[in-house]
Protein backbone atom coordinates (compact mmCIF):
# COMPACT_ATOMS: atom_id res chain seq x y z
CA UNK A 1 0.00 0.00 0.00
CA UNK A 2 1.53 3.81 -0.70
CA UNK A 3 2.46 5.03 2.25
CA UNK A 4 1.27 8.63 3.32
CA UNK A 5 3.30 11.12 3.92
CA UNK A 6 3.60 10.97 7.18
CA UNK A 7 4.91 7.56 7.23
CA UNK A 8 7.69 8.02 4.85
CA UNK A 9 9.02 10.20 7.04
CA UNK A 10 8.63 8.30 10.17
CA UNK A 11 10.02 5.47 8.06
CA UNK A 12 12.93 7.87 7.42
CA UNK A 13 13.06 9.02 10.99
CA UNK A 14 13.20 5.69 12.03
CA UNK A 15 15.79 4.45 9.46
CA UNK A 16 18.20 6.94 11.04
CA UNK A 17 17.77 6.86 14.57
CA UNK A 18 16.30 3.16 15.05
CA UNK A 19 16.75 3.76 18.82
CA UNK A 20 13.92 5.99 18.80
CA UNK A 21 11.63 3.77 16.81
CA UNK A 22 12.33 0.46 18.34
CA UNK A 23 11.23 -2.67 16.53
CA UNK A 24 8.28 -4.09 19.03
CA UNK A 25 4.28 -4.85 19.12
CA UNK A 26 2.49 -4.37 22.19
CA UNK A 27 0.07 -6.85 22.84
CA UNK A 28 -1.91 -6.84 25.68
CA UNK A 29 -5.62 -8.28 26.58
CA UNK A 30 -7.98 -9.21 29.29
CA UNK A 31 -8.98 -12.44 31.49
CA UNK A 32 -10.48 -13.14 34.61
CA UNK A 33 -10.67 -9.46 35.44
CA UNK A 34 -6.84 -8.64 35.21
CA UNK A 35 -4.71 -7.37 32.27
CA UNK A 36 -1.65 -8.94 30.84
CA UNK A 37 0.43 -7.37 28.72
CA UNK A 38 3.31 -8.32 26.58
CA UNK A 39 5.90 -6.56 24.17
CA UNK A 40 7.04 -8.39 21.17
CA UNK A 41 10.35 -8.02 20.13
CA UNK A 42 11.32 -8.89 16.29
CA UNK A 43 12.72 -12.53 16.70
CA UNK A 44 9.68 -13.15 17.91
CA UNK A 45 10.52 -13.09 22.07
CA UNK A 46 7.85 -11.46 24.01
CA UNK A 47 8.68 -10.17 28.01
CA UNK A 48 5.93 -9.58 30.26
CA UNK A 49 5.00 -5.98 32.13
CA UNK A 50 6.85 -4.03 30.12
CA UNK A 51 3.69 -1.58 30.23
CA UNK A 52 0.47 -1.55 32.25
CA UNK A 53 -3.06 -0.75 32.24
CA UNK A 54 -2.74 3.29 33.24
CA UNK A 55 -0.67 3.51 29.52
CA UNK A 56 -2.12 6.10 27.70
CA UNK A 57 -3.28 4.82 24.13
CA UNK A 58 -5.44 6.88 21.22
CA UNK A 59 -8.66 5.96 20.64
CA UNK A 60 -8.29 6.26 17.15
CA UNK A 61 -11.11 4.87 14.87
CA UNK A 62 -11.59 2.58 17.61
CA UNK A 63 -14.51 4.86 18.42
CA UNK A 64 -16.84 3.43 15.85
CA UNK A 65 -16.84 0.07 17.21
CA UNK A 66 -18.47 1.51 20.08
CA UNK A 67 -21.09 3.07 18.07
CA UNK A 68 -21.61 -0.39 16.45
CA UNK A 69 -22.23 -2.18 19.87
CA UNK A 70 -24.32 0.69 20.98
CA UNK A 71 -25.96 0.68 17.83
CA UNK A 72 -26.92 -3.06 17.99
CA UNK A 73 -27.84 -3.81 21.24
CA UNK A 74 -30.26 -0.60 21.29
CA UNK A 75 -31.62 -1.96 18.01
CA UNK A 76 -30.74 1.96 16.49
CA UNK A 77 -31.68 2.35 12.74
CA UNK A 78 -27.93 2.69 10.44
CA UNK A 79 -29.22 3.59 7.33
CA UNK A 80 -26.63 2.36 4.83
CA UNK A 81 -24.32 5.82 3.76
CA UNK A 82 -24.58 7.00 -0.06
CA UNK A 83 -21.23 8.53 -1.14
CA UNK A 84 -21.76 11.93 -2.92
CA UNK A 85 -18.03 13.06 -3.86
CA UNK A 86 -17.80 15.57 -1.21
CA UNK A 87 -15.31 14.50 1.21
CA UNK A 88 -13.16 11.90 -0.82
CA UNK A 89 -10.26 11.60 1.69
CA UNK A 90 -12.80 10.25 4.43
CA UNK A 91 -15.01 8.06 1.96
CA UNK A 92 -12.34 6.33 0.24
CA UNK A 93 -12.92 4.33 3.00
CA UNK A 94 -16.49 3.69 2.38
CA UNK A 95 -17.42 3.70 -1.05
CA UNK A 96 -16.82 5.14 -4.60
CA UNK A 97 -19.23 7.84 -5.40
CA UNK A 98 -23.00 7.11 -6.17
CA UNK A 99 -22.43 3.93 -3.86
CA UNK A 100 -23.38 3.22 -0.58
CA UNK A 101 -21.99 1.14 2.58
CA UNK A 102 -23.96 -1.03 5.29
CA UNK A 103 -23.26 -1.26 9.00
CA UNK A 104 -21.01 -4.65 8.86
CA UNK A 105 -18.72 -3.58 5.83
CA UNK A 106 -18.73 -0.09 7.07
CA UNK A 107 -16.90 -1.31 10.19
CA UNK A 108 -15.06 -3.71 8.23
CA UNK A 109 -13.57 -1.26 6.20
CA UNK A 110 -13.44 1.86 8.89
CA UNK A 111 -15.72 3.90 7.38
CA UNK A 112 -16.50 7.18 9.96
CA UNK A 113 -18.90 9.01 7.98
CA UNK A 114 -21.26 5.85 8.69
CA UNK A 115 -20.66 6.04 12.65
CA UNK A 116 -20.63 9.91 12.92
CA UNK A 117 -22.77 10.13 15.86
CA UNK A 118 -24.81 12.88 14.38
CA UNK A 119 -25.31 11.03 11.12
CA UNK A 120 -26.96 8.27 13.57
CA UNK A 121 -28.48 11.02 15.63
CA UNK A 122 -26.84 8.95 19.36
CA UNK A 123 -28.08 11.50 22.17
CA UNK A 124 -26.03 11.85 24.93
CA UNK A 125 -28.57 10.18 27.81
CA UNK A 126 -29.23 7.17 26.04
CA UNK A 127 -25.50 6.43 25.77
CA UNK A 128 -24.59 7.43 28.75
CA UNK A 129 -27.45 5.01 30.40
CA UNK A 130 -26.22 2.40 27.80
CA UNK A 131 -22.62 2.08 28.99
CA UNK A 132 -23.20 3.00 32.52
CA UNK A 133 -25.86 -0.34 32.55
CA UNK A 134 -22.65 -2.23 30.73
CA UNK A 135 -20.11 -0.68 33.58
CA UNK A 136 -21.64 -0.96 36.45
CA UNK A 137 -21.49 2.70 37.16
CA UNK A 138 -21.61 5.53 35.51
CA UNK A 139 -18.52 6.48 33.09
CA UNK A 140 -16.16 8.13 35.07
CA UNK A 141 -12.08 8.85 35.84
CA UNK A 142 -10.77 6.40 33.84
CA UNK A 143 -14.19 5.79 31.65
CA UNK A 144 -14.95 9.47 31.09
CA UNK A 145 -14.14 9.11 27.63
CA UNK A 146 -17.28 7.11 26.98
CA UNK A 147 -19.64 9.51 28.50
CA UNK A 148 -20.78 11.24 25.39
CA UNK A 149 -20.51 9.85 21.71
CA UNK A 150 -19.12 13.38 21.11
CA UNK A 151 -16.05 13.03 23.22
CA UNK A 152 -15.13 9.67 20.75
CA UNK A 153 -12.42 11.39 18.95
CA UNK A 154 -9.70 10.31 17.06
CA UNK A 155 -6.91 12.15 19.48
CA UNK A 156 -8.56 11.14 22.74
CA UNK A 157 -6.03 9.22 25.08
CA UNK A 158 -7.80 6.47 26.95
CA UNK A 159 -6.47 4.37 29.39
CA UNK A 160 -5.48 0.78 28.07
CA UNK A 161 -7.18 -0.58 30.75
CA UNK A 162 -10.54 1.55 30.71
CA UNK A 163 -10.32 0.23 26.71
CA UNK A 164 -9.94 -3.09 27.52
CA UNK A 165 -12.51 -2.90 30.58
CA UNK A 166 -15.17 -1.25 28.17
CA UNK A 167 -14.49 -4.21 25.67
CA UNK A 168 -15.32 -6.99 27.93
CA UNK A 169 -18.56 -4.98 29.63
CA UNK A 170 -20.39 -5.92 25.53
CA UNK A 171 -22.78 -8.13 26.13
CA UNK A 172 -22.72 -11.38 24.17
CA UNK A 173 -25.54 -10.07 21.67
CA UNK A 174 -23.75 -7.68 20.42
CA UNK A 175 -19.79 -8.70 20.49
CA UNK A 176 -21.25 -11.28 18.59
CA UNK A 177 -22.51 -9.53 15.81
CA UNK A 178 -19.30 -7.28 15.90
CA UNK A 179 -17.27 -10.04 15.90
CA UNK A 180 -18.91 -11.79 12.87
CA UNK A 181 -18.65 -8.02 10.88
CA UNK A 182 -14.80 -7.87 11.88
CA UNK A 183 -13.64 -10.79 11.05
CA UNK A 184 -13.46 -9.58 7.61
CA UNK A 185 -11.04 -7.68 8.34
CA UNK A 186 -7.99 -10.37 8.10
CA UNK A 187 -9.92 -11.07 4.83
CA UNK A 188 -8.56 -7.57 3.69
CA UNK A 189 -6.51 -4.78 3.24
CA UNK A 190 -7.45 -3.66 6.16
CA UNK A 191 -5.54 -6.63 7.55
CA UNK A 192 -3.32 -7.02 5.38
CA UNK A 193 -4.57 -10.18 4.32
CA UNK A 194 -3.53 -11.95 7.37
CA UNK A 195 -6.11 -14.86 7.46
CA UNK A 196 -2.90 -17.51 6.96
CA UNK A 197 -1.75 -16.50 10.38
CA UNK A 198 -5.06 -16.18 12.72
CA UNK A 199 -8.03 -18.00 10.90
CA UNK A 200 -11.05 -16.67 13.23
CA UNK A 201 -9.25 -16.35 16.08
CA UNK A 202 -8.50 -12.59 15.40
CA UNK A 203 -12.12 -9.94 15.40
CA UNK A 204 -10.62 -6.84 15.87
CA UNK A 205 -11.29 -3.08 14.30
CA UNK A 206 -7.81 -1.71 13.22
CA UNK A 207 -6.77 1.68 13.72
CA UNK A 208 -4.03 4.16 12.67
CA UNK A 209 -2.88 7.55 14.62
CA UNK A 210 0.11 8.41 16.47
CA UNK A 211 1.17 9.09 20.19
CA UNK A 212 1.15 11.83 21.71
CA UNK A 213 4.90 12.12 22.14
CA UNK A 214 5.85 11.09 18.66
CA UNK A 215 3.14 13.17 16.51
CA UNK A 216 4.59 12.98 13.04
CA UNK A 217 5.02 9.07 13.88
CA UNK A 218 2.28 6.77 12.71
CA UNK A 219 1.19 4.65 15.40
CA UNK A 220 -0.87 1.18 14.10
CA UNK A 221 -3.12 -1.76 15.43
CA UNK A 222 -6.08 -2.78 16.37
CA UNK A 223 -8.40 -3.86 19.65
CA UNK A 224 -11.52 -6.37 19.72
CA UNK A 225 -12.15 -9.68 20.97
CA UNK A 226 -10.23 -12.95 20.55
CA UNK A 227 -13.08 -15.68 18.74
CA UNK A 228 -13.87 -16.88 22.84
CA UNK A 229 -14.78 -12.91 23.98
CA UNK A 230 -11.12 -12.25 25.26
CA UNK A 231 -10.81 -8.46 24.56
CA UNK A 232 -7.82 -7.91 22.68
CA UNK A 233 -5.13 -4.78 21.73
CA UNK A 234 -2.35 -4.38 20.01
CA UNK A 235 -0.33 -1.30 18.53
CA UNK A 236 3.04 -0.71 17.09
CA UNK A 237 5.21 2.14 14.38
CA UNK A 238 3.61 2.13 11.05
CA UNK A 239 -0.06 1.86 9.89
CA UNK A 240 -2.70 -1.03 11.09
CA UNK A 241 -2.01 -2.00 7.73
CA UNK A 242 1.89 -2.48 7.80
CA UNK A 243 1.61 -3.89 11.72
CA UNK A 244 -0.41 -6.09 10.95
CA UNK A 245 1.91 -7.51 7.97
CA UNK A 246 5.00 -7.30 9.54
CA UNK A 247 3.71 -8.93 12.77
CA UNK A 248 0.98 -11.30 12.04
CA UNK A 249 3.03 -14.36 12.41
CA UNK A 250 4.80 -13.28 16.12
CA UNK A 251 1.56 -11.68 17.11
CA UNK A 252 -0.65 -14.99 16.14
CA UNK A 253 2.16 -17.18 18.26
CA UNK A 254 2.16 -14.88 21.78
CA UNK A 255 -2.23 -14.50 21.42
CA UNK A 256 -3.70 -16.46 24.62
CA UNK A 257 -5.23 -19.80 23.42
CA UNK A 258 -9.19 -19.40 23.16
CA UNK A 259 -11.38 -21.36 24.58
CA UNK A 260 -13.93 -22.93 22.40
CA UNK A 261 -16.74 -20.55 21.16
CA UNK A 262 -20.68 -21.59 21.05
CA UNK A 263 -20.87 -23.94 18.04
CA UNK A 264 -23.51 -22.09 15.86
CA UNK A 265 -26.00 -23.04 13.36
CA UNK A 266 -27.70 -26.46 13.14
CA UNK A 267 -27.07 -29.92 10.68
CA UNK A 268 -28.91 -32.63 10.03
CA UNK A 269 -27.18 -35.67 8.75
CA UNK A 270 -28.85 -38.41 7.39
CA UNK A 271 -26.77 -41.35 8.18
CA UNK A 272 -25.21 -44.65 5.78
CA UNK A 273 -27.68 -43.33 3.45
CA UNK A 274 -26.08 -45.37 0.74
CA UNK A 275 -26.20 -48.71 3.23
CA UNK A 276 -29.36 -50.21 4.55
CA UNK A 277 -29.56 -50.21 8.23
CA UNK A 278 -30.66 -54.29 9.28
CA UNK A 279 -30.63 -53.90 13.36
CA UNK A 280 -29.03 -51.42 15.89
CA UNK A 281 -27.42 -52.73 19.26
CA UNK A 282 -26.77 -51.83 22.94
CA UNK A 283 -25.29 -54.85 24.79
CA UNK A 284 -26.47 -57.53 22.13
CA UNK A 285 -29.95 -56.21 22.88
CA UNK A 286 -32.32 -54.28 19.70
CA UNK A 287 -31.88 -50.49 20.35
CA UNK A 288 -35.51 -48.61 20.84
CA UNK A 289 -35.88 -46.13 18.52
CA UNK A 290 -35.26 -42.29 19.88
CA UNK A 291 -32.12 -40.72 21.39
CA UNK A 292 -29.24 -42.41 21.56
CA UNK A 293 -26.57 -42.41 24.91
CA UNK A 294 -23.98 -44.73 24.80
CA UNK A 295 -22.04 -47.47 22.89
CA UNK A 296 -24.21 -49.03 19.96
CA UNK A 297 -23.13 -51.45 17.28
CA UNK A 298 -24.91 -50.80 13.68
CA UNK A 299 -25.69 -53.49 11.70
CA UNK A 300 -26.23 -53.31 7.45
CA UNK A 301 -27.95 -55.70 5.46
CA UNK A 302 -24.56 -56.61 3.47
CA UNK A 303 -23.22 -58.04 6.85
CA UNK A 304 -20.98 -55.97 8.04
CA UNK A 305 -21.08 -53.86 11.50
CA UNK A 306 -20.19 -50.67 12.88
CA UNK A 307 -18.91 -49.89 16.82
CA UNK A 308 -19.84 -45.97 17.55
CA UNK A 309 -20.88 -43.84 20.54
CA UNK A 310 -23.30 -41.29 21.07
CA UNK A 311 -24.23 -38.79 23.30
CA UNK A 312 -27.55 -37.58 22.71
CA UNK A 313 -26.81 -36.27 19.48
CA UNK A 314 -27.67 -39.17 17.57
CA UNK A 315 -31.03 -40.66 17.15
CA UNK A 316 -32.99 -44.03 15.83
CA UNK A 317 -35.69 -44.15 13.99
CA UNK A 318 -37.34 -45.72 11.13
CA UNK A 319 -37.75 -45.07 7.46
CA UNK A 320 -41.08 -45.42 5.05
CA UNK A 321 -40.27 -48.94 4.40
CA UNK A 322 -39.78 -49.10 8.71
CA UNK A 323 -36.04 -50.00 8.45
CA UNK A 324 -34.01 -48.53 10.89
CA UNK A 325 -32.13 -45.13 10.17
CA UNK A 326 -29.85 -43.54 12.04
CA UNK A 327 -30.05 -39.09 12.20
CA UNK A 328 -27.55 -36.81 13.85
CA UNK A 329 -27.86 -33.24 14.54
CA UNK A 330 -24.75 -30.89 15.10
CA UNK A 331 -23.42 -27.55 15.58
CA UNK A 332 -21.59 -26.47 12.03
CA UNK A 333 -17.99 -26.76 13.36
CA UNK A 334 -19.11 -30.15 15.24
CA UNK A 335 -20.21 -31.07 11.38
CA UNK A 336 -16.78 -30.01 9.94
CA UNK A 337 -14.70 -31.92 12.39
CA UNK A 338 -16.47 -35.47 12.23
CA UNK A 339 -16.00 -34.66 8.25
CA UNK A 340 -12.71 -33.76 8.99
CA UNK A 341 -12.18 -37.07 10.90
CA UNK A 342 -14.13 -39.28 7.75
CA UNK A 343 -12.55 -37.67 4.97
CA UNK A 344 -8.36 -36.25 5.79
CA UNK A 345 -7.13 -36.01 9.02
CA UNK A 346 -5.65 -33.31 11.21
CA UNK A 347 -2.51 -34.37 11.51
CA UNK A 348 -1.45 -31.83 9.05
CA UNK A 349 -3.29 -28.47 10.76
CA UNK A 350 -2.38 -26.77 7.59
CA UNK A 351 -4.19 -29.22 4.99
CA UNK A 352 -6.68 -29.55 7.71
CA UNK A 353 -7.53 -26.22 7.78
CA UNK A 354 -7.96 -26.15 4.13
CA UNK A 355 -9.96 -29.12 4.03
CA UNK A 356 -12.20 -27.53 6.78
CA UNK A 357 -13.25 -24.49 4.46
CA UNK A 358 -13.78 -26.91 1.59
CA UNK A 359 -15.83 -29.24 3.92
CA UNK A 360 -18.03 -25.64 4.98
CA UNK A 361 -18.38 -24.51 1.78
CA UNK A 362 -19.44 -27.76 0.26
CA UNK A 363 -22.31 -27.52 3.45
CA UNK A 364 -23.46 -24.59 2.32
CA UNK A 365 -24.01 -25.13 -1.45
CA UNK A 366 -25.27 -28.44 -0.93
CA UNK A 367 -27.29 -29.05 2.30
CA UNK A 368 -31.17 -28.69 1.74
CA UNK A 369 -33.01 -26.76 4.81
CA UNK A 370 -35.40 -28.45 7.64
CA UNK A 371 -37.23 -26.99 10.46
CA UNK A 372 -34.26 -24.35 10.29
CA UNK A 373 -31.76 -26.86 10.07
CA UNK A 374 -29.35 -27.75 7.15
CA UNK A 375 -29.75 -31.32 6.06
CA UNK A 376 -27.29 -33.17 3.95
CA UNK A 377 -26.43 -37.46 3.75
CA UNK A 378 -23.32 -39.22 5.13
CA UNK A 379 -22.43 -40.43 1.73
CA UNK A 380 -19.41 -40.85 -0.48
CA UNK A 381 -21.33 -38.87 -2.75
CA UNK A 382 -21.47 -35.99 -0.43
CA UNK A 383 -19.45 -35.46 2.71
CA UNK A 384 -18.41 -38.61 4.73
CA UNK A 385 -19.35 -37.84 8.07
CA UNK A 386 -18.21 -39.70 11.32
CA UNK A 387 -20.90 -41.35 13.39
CA UNK A 388 -18.38 -41.15 16.29
CA UNK A 389 -18.11 -37.49 17.99
CA UNK A 390 -15.01 -35.84 16.58
CA UNK A 391 -11.60 -35.77 17.85
CA UNK A 392 -10.32 -33.36 19.60
CA UNK A 393 -7.41 -31.80 16.76
CA UNK A 394 -10.11 -31.63 14.50
CA UNK A 395 -12.57 -30.09 16.32
CA UNK A 396 -9.60 -27.30 17.11
CA UNK A 397 -9.00 -27.19 13.25
CA UNK A 398 -13.15 -26.52 12.81
CA UNK A 399 -12.70 -24.00 15.15
CA UNK A 400 -9.55 -22.32 13.86
CA UNK A 401 -11.72 -22.00 10.60
CA UNK A 402 -14.97 -21.12 11.98
CA UNK A 403 -17.01 -19.36 9.96
CA UNK A 404 -14.63 -19.10 6.74
CA UNK A 405 -16.21 -20.32 3.85
CA UNK A 406 -14.97 -20.24 0.05
CA UNK A 407 -17.46 -17.91 -2.72
CA UNK A 408 -17.55 -17.64 -6.58
CA UNK A 409 -17.08 -21.56 -7.55
CA UNK A 410 -18.56 -25.34 -7.14
CA UNK A 411 -15.94 -26.28 -4.31
CA UNK A 412 -15.45 -30.02 -4.69
CA UNK A 413 -12.48 -32.31 -3.04
CA UNK A 414 -11.51 -35.57 -3.52
CA UNK A 415 -8.29 -38.20 -2.05
CA UNK A 416 -6.32 -38.21 -4.31
CA UNK A 417 -7.60 -37.39 -8.02
CA UNK A 418 -7.66 -33.21 -8.35
CA UNK A 419 -9.15 -31.16 -11.34
CA UNK A 420 -11.17 -27.75 -11.66
CA UNK A 421 -12.10 -26.20 -8.43
CA UNK A 422 -11.33 -29.90 -6.99
CA UNK A 423 -8.91 -30.13 -4.37
CA UNK A 424 -7.16 -33.54 -4.16
CA UNK A 425 -6.35 -33.88 0.14
CA UNK A 426 -2.75 -35.82 -1.08
CA UNK A 427 -1.78 -32.72 -2.89
CA UNK A 428 -2.71 -30.75 0.13
CA UNK A 429 -0.85 -32.90 2.33
CA UNK A 430 1.95 -32.48 0.21
CA UNK A 431 2.12 -29.08 0.37
CA UNK A 432 1.47 -28.42 4.01
CA UNK A 433 4.62 -30.67 4.42
CA UNK A 434 6.32 -27.97 2.07
CA UNK A 435 5.24 -25.20 4.78
CA UNK A 436 2.48 -23.67 2.87
CA UNK A 437 -0.16 -22.14 5.10
CA UNK A 438 -3.87 -23.32 4.23
CA UNK A 439 -5.10 -19.81 2.42
CA UNK A 440 -2.29 -20.75 0.39
CA UNK A 441 -2.96 -24.35 -0.52
CA UNK A 442 -6.87 -22.75 -1.17
CA UNK A 443 -5.66 -20.02 -3.45
CA UNK A 444 -3.89 -22.61 -5.07
CA UNK A 445 -6.92 -25.40 -5.92
CA UNK A 446 -9.53 -22.98 -6.16
CA UNK A 447 -7.91 -19.60 -8.18
CA UNK A 448 -11.20 -18.21 -8.89
CA UNK A 449 -12.80 -18.10 -4.96
CA UNK A 450 -12.84 -15.81 -2.89
CA UNK A 451 -12.32 -16.64 0.62
CA UNK A 452 -15.08 -14.83 2.80
CA UNK A 453 -17.15 -15.83 5.79
CA UNK A 454 -20.93 -17.37 6.27
CA UNK A 455 -22.45 -13.87 6.96
CA UNK A 456 -20.95 -11.97 3.82
CA UNK A 457 -18.70 -12.33 0.74
CA UNK A 458 -15.27 -11.82 1.46
CA UNK A 459 -13.66 -8.50 0.95
CA UNK A 460 -11.43 -9.37 -1.65
CA UNK A 461 -13.58 -10.05 -4.92
CA UNK A 462 -12.04 -9.56 -7.72
CA UNK A 463 -13.17 -7.50 -10.81
CA UNK A 464 -10.38 -7.37 -13.41
CA UNK A 465 -9.47 -3.74 -14.63
CA UNK A 466 -8.55 -5.65 -18.44
CA UNK A 467 -6.80 -2.48 -19.37
CA UNK A 468 -5.05 -1.99 -16.66
CA UNK A 469 -3.79 -5.57 -16.89
CA UNK A 470 -2.74 -4.77 -20.66
CA UNK A 471 -0.73 -1.97 -19.44
CA UNK A 472 1.16 -3.93 -16.65
CA UNK A 473 1.74 -6.49 -19.69
CA UNK A 474 3.13 -4.47 -21.99
CA UNK A 475 4.99 -1.96 -19.21
CA UNK A 476 6.65 -5.05 -17.03
CA UNK A 477 9.03 -6.49 -19.92
CA UNK A 478 10.53 -3.11 -19.94
CA UNK A 479 10.71 -2.74 -16.49
CA UNK A 480 12.44 -5.31 -15.99
CA UNK A 481 15.57 -4.66 -18.14
CA UNK A 482 15.84 -2.19 -15.08
CA UNK A 483 14.85 -4.36 -12.07
CA UNK A 484 17.17 -6.87 -12.84
CA UNK A 485 19.72 -4.70 -11.44
CA UNK A 486 18.13 -4.14 -8.32
CA UNK A 487 19.07 -6.82 -5.48
CA UNK A 488 15.83 -8.84 -4.12
CA UNK A 489 14.04 -8.62 -7.47
CA UNK A 490 12.16 -11.72 -8.58
CA UNK A 491 10.32 -12.20 -11.74
CA UNK A 492 6.72 -12.89 -10.38
CA UNK A 493 5.57 -16.84 -11.83
CA UNK A 494 3.09 -14.72 -14.04
CA UNK A 495 2.03 -11.22 -14.08
CA UNK A 496 -0.73 -10.81 -11.41
CA UNK A 497 -4.52 -9.86 -11.74
CA UNK A 498 -5.37 -6.20 -11.78
CA UNK A 499 -8.63 -5.85 -9.36
CA UNK A 500 -10.95 -2.68 -8.98
CA UNK A 501 -10.71 -1.62 -5.55
CA UNK A 502 -14.06 -0.66 -4.00
CA UNK A 503 -12.69 1.34 -1.47
CA UNK A 504 -9.98 2.24 0.86
CA UNK A 505 -6.14 2.23 -0.23
CA UNK A 506 -4.42 0.24 -3.06
CA UNK A 507 -2.68 -3.23 -2.31
CA UNK A 508 -0.95 -6.19 -2.88
CA UNK A 509 -2.24 -9.68 -2.31
CA UNK A 510 0.95 -11.38 -2.10
CA UNK A 511 -0.78 -14.76 -1.11
CA UNK A 512 -2.69 -14.38 -4.58
CA UNK A 513 -0.72 -12.65 -6.90
CA UNK A 514 -3.28 -10.04 -7.27
CA UNK A 515 -2.93 -5.92 -6.63
CA UNK A 516 -6.29 -3.95 -5.85
CA UNK A 517 -6.06 -0.33 -7.28
CA UNK A 518 -9.00 2.20 -8.14
CA UNK A 519 -8.27 2.83 -12.12
CA UNK A 520 -5.66 3.65 -14.65
CA UNK A 521 -6.22 6.89 -15.78
CA UNK A 522 -3.95 9.56 -14.43
CA UNK A 523 -0.02 9.31 -13.82
CA UNK A 524 -0.32 8.94 -10.27
CA UNK A 525 -2.24 5.79 -11.14
CA UNK A 526 -0.01 4.19 -13.25
CA UNK A 527 2.73 4.98 -10.15
CA UNK A 528 0.08 2.91 -8.03
CA UNK A 529 0.17 0.01 -10.15
CA UNK A 530 4.21 -0.30 -10.44
CA UNK A 531 4.22 0.47 -6.64
CA UNK A 532 2.15 -2.58 -6.01
CA UNK A 533 3.96 -4.59 -8.60
CA UNK A 534 7.41 -3.93 -6.83
CA UNK A 535 5.59 -5.10 -3.82
CA UNK A 536 4.99 -9.12 -5.68
CA UNK A 537 8.77 -8.39 -6.98
CA UNK A 538 10.02 -7.96 -3.92
CA UNK A 539 7.98 -9.93 -1.64
CA UNK A 540 11.10 -12.26 -0.52
CA UNK A 541 13.42 -9.18 0.45
CA UNK A 542 13.67 -6.60 2.98
CA UNK A 543 13.51 -4.26 0.28
CA UNK A 544 9.47 -5.02 -0.56
CA UNK A 545 8.85 -3.11 2.78
CA UNK A 546 10.47 -0.17 2.45
CA UNK A 547 7.27 1.77 1.14
CA UNK A 548 10.00 5.04 0.49
CA UNK A 549 12.57 3.10 -1.64
CA UNK A 550 9.62 1.47 -3.50
CA UNK A 551 7.68 4.40 -4.18
CA UNK A 552 10.65 6.45 -5.63
CA UNK A 553 11.43 3.61 -8.00
CA UNK A 554 8.09 2.96 -9.15
CA UNK A 555 8.39 6.90 -9.99
CA UNK A 556 11.43 6.06 -11.94
CA UNK A 557 10.16 2.98 -13.80
CA UNK A 558 7.05 5.42 -14.71
CA UNK A 559 8.54 8.58 -15.34
CA UNK A 560 11.70 7.60 -17.37
CA UNK A 561 11.67 5.86 -20.89
CA UNK A 562 14.12 2.94 -19.79
CA UNK A 563 14.75 2.21 -23.45
CA UNK A 564 17.09 5.63 -23.77
CA UNK A 565 19.69 4.23 -20.86
CA UNK A 566 20.34 1.09 -22.70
Amino acid sequence: MRASLLLALAWFACAHAPAACADTLDVAWWQEGALTARRINEDGSSRAQAFDGARLVPLGSLWKLFVYVHAVERKLPTPDYTCTGKAPHEEVYCCDKGGSIARDAALAQSCGLFFAPARLMLARRPWRDYWTERLGHAPSGETDWLADPARLTPERLVTLRSLLQALASVPAAGRVEAQAALLRVVLGARGASTVGWFGARLRVKTFSWHEAKRPTERFGGAAGWLADGTPVWFGGAGTSNSVLQKWAPRLAAVLPASAPARDAGCVLVDYFARYPLKRVEAGGVAAVPGTLNGRYVVQFENGRSLALFSQGELALGRDAHGRAQVSGRFGVNEYVARVIDREGSAAEPQAARALAVAIRTYLQQNATWKDGCQRIADSSATQRVSPNPATAAARAVAQWTDQLVLAGVNVRYHSTTPGKDTMAWSAALEQARQGRRFDEILAAVYPRAELGTLGGVGALQCTRLAGAEAWLAREVPRWERALRREAGYETPPQLPAVCQLAAGMPFSEQSRNRIFVRGLVTREDRITLAHEFLHLGLRNHPRGQDETLVEQLARRLVDVNLDSRR
